[in-house]
């Protein structure tokens, strides 16, 4: 079986929902307790035996190469003035690399989950399996465990996997809800609550994508030309790869599922990671 050890995070966007700090402060960029909600995607990820990172950043953004970069000033500061034990907070991770590849946001430029995916992959190709993580949620494990392991533990050559996280049966929002047959997902029915849903698991995009699928993630940005300028992985990719005989087996999320794109959710989420952090002290 191939070794899993590349992801793809997108995070190019204006992030327009959390507008007016997004002028100044990407989304992914915005704080969870002490730290961005992208890094406790890439944390995620590292712990899951990931070695190479390809964010997708807009062009023009420095932020996230200025975060996973060392600021020498800033530990000599700390060293001078006796504040060693802070260093580890400030030096990136040293058993990742990061790779950056950039995305135009202008009008009239196609948009949507697949673009990101297929610029990547103009890069690094289709011939192996990727993991792929949008980078303004994540899922909290306080117990230290991994969701993109257990993703990669689920894989099997020339299959997919996703992650399903349970919603409970009284909250109200819509979701992408996911059809199964076993473990196999049928489809993904959008935005429905879920008393109309197939099953109580959403779609959160979080995925180990085979070749083929990336195959057709590229095909579909490339090729295709469709109405609406927005190009999402689960629409015409996701199709054709079950409609070929693929099979995309769905994990149940085993934390708690935590969205920094929404005011309400980045509240909530900075609540659940600060009692966490209070605990600790």
């Amino acid at each position: 079986m191939s070794k899993i050890t590349k992801a793809i995070i997108p995070v190019a966007g204006w992030g327009t929902r959390r507008l007016p700090i997004t002028k100044i402060i990407e989304k992914c960029m915005l704080p969870i307790g002490n730290r961005p909600i992208v890094d406790y995607i890439v944390e995620d990820c590292v712990r899951g035996g990931i070695t190479d990172i390809y964010f997708v950043i807009s062009r023009g953004s420095t932020q996230i190469k200025d975060y996973y970069s060392r600021n020498r000033k800033l530990e000599e500061y700390l060293v001078a003035n006796g504040k060693e034990d802070k260093l580890e907070l400030t030096i990136p991770p040293t058993n990742v690399n990061f790779h950056y590849s950039y995305q135009d946001l202008g009008a009239g430029e196609k948009y949507g989950t697949a673009v990101p995916i297929a610029i990547v992959l103009e890069e690094i190709g289709t011939d192996e399996p990727v993991v792929v993580v949008m980078g303004d949620d994540f899922i909290y494990r306080p117990d230290g465990g991994s969701e993109t392991a257990d993703l990669i533990a689920k894989y099997q050559p020339g299959e997919a996997v996703m992650l399903g996280v349970p919603i409970d049966k009284d909250d109200e929002r819509k979701f992408g809800f996911l059809e199964l047959d076993g473990d196999k997902l049928v489809r993904i029915a959008e935005a429905i609550t879920v008393d109309k849903a197939p099953s109580n698991l959403i779609n959160v995009s979080r995925y180990v994508m085979p070749p083929k699928l990336l195959a057709e993630v590229q095909k579909f940005v490339d090729v295709e030309s469709i109405d609406d300028p927005e190009y999402y992985i689960t629409t015409v990719p996701f199709d054709n790869f079950i409609k070929n005989g693929g099979v995309v087996r769905v994990v149940s999320a085993k934390g708690e599922y935590l969205d920094g794109g929404s005011l309400e959710g980045w509240l909530h989420a900075n609540e659940v990671i600060g009692q966490s952090l209070l605990k600790s002290t």
